[in-house]
């Protein structure tokens, strides 16, 4: 395999920094500053910032540099218009072509679901929720649709970001998720797309008109982890 180059590496540390709150939504990305953090050359962080401009994540403004994106509510709708078509494409693939290993890491993903929820934490039960759908999409087998999936997790935790400054989540995200789960394991490509697009309208309502009663809201500031220049999850 090919070692990630330094500014893959940089690139993967930004573009999970968005997805947990460490860089807020509308914050700037100060070169200099953050180089010296990760302690990494101006060179390199530019190259990596820049590729997170052309995912959409940063915006670069004249005179103002860079800043992380911020996606408001008129803009949920079509984001996950886009979420539907690329999970049940892949979910379709899934069914035809996922091996069992793949569909067990599917199975796998809600389990650590089921966890999550058990922990009331609104945060770690977002995570594993996006996970759910990440490995759906893995088990596709397609690397343009995980490619894409990447960016689109990234801008739904960031479009949560902005619509709310309190992060809300199912509190049944576990059982909202089951069925796509057992659609899969049943090679039922129909209901797999039913239940994918039944629980992205879902999010869009929560999103967009939250009921008290049925989520969890992270009141405590989001944390930010420390610098580090590994190979990270997204």
């Amino acid at each position: 395999m090919t070692r990630p180059s330094t500014v893959d590496l940089i690139t993967r540390e930004l573009r999970n920094a968005i997805y947990s709150g460490a860089l807020r939504v509308g914050s700037p990305v100060r070169e200099v500053e953050m180089a010296s953090q990760l302690g990494v050359s101006r060179g390199p962080f530019r190259e990596a910032a820049q590729r997170l401009v052309a995912e959409g994540l940063v915006v670069a403004t004249p005179g103002r540099g860079l800043s992380v994106r911020t996606i408001g509510a008129e803009r949920i709708r079509p984001l996950y218009a886009a979420r539907a078509t690329v999970e049940t494409t892949a979910g379709r693939l899934a069914v035809e072509n996922a091996t069992d290993a793949q569909v067990a890491s599917v199975r796998a993903a809600h389990d650590a679901l089921v966890r999550a929820d058990a922990t009331q934490d609104a945060l770690r039960v977002g995570d594993a929720d996006l996970n759910v759908h990440w490995a759906l999409v893995e088990a596709s087998g397609n690397p343009w649709l995980l490619r894409w999936m990447t960016t689109l997790i990234v801008e739904v935790r960031i479009a949560s970001f902005t619509v709310s400054q309190e992060y809300a989540v199912r509190k049944d995200a576990a059982a909202s998720h089951a069925g796509i789960v057992e659609r899969l394991e049943a090679r039922d490509a129909e209901g797999l797309e039913r239940v994918i697009r039944e629980n992205l309208d879902d999010a869009v309502t929560r999103l967009l008109a939250p009921d008290e009663a049925h989520v969890e809201i992270l009141e405590e500031p989001l944390p930010v982890p420390a610098p580090r220049l590994d190979p990270l999850e997204l």
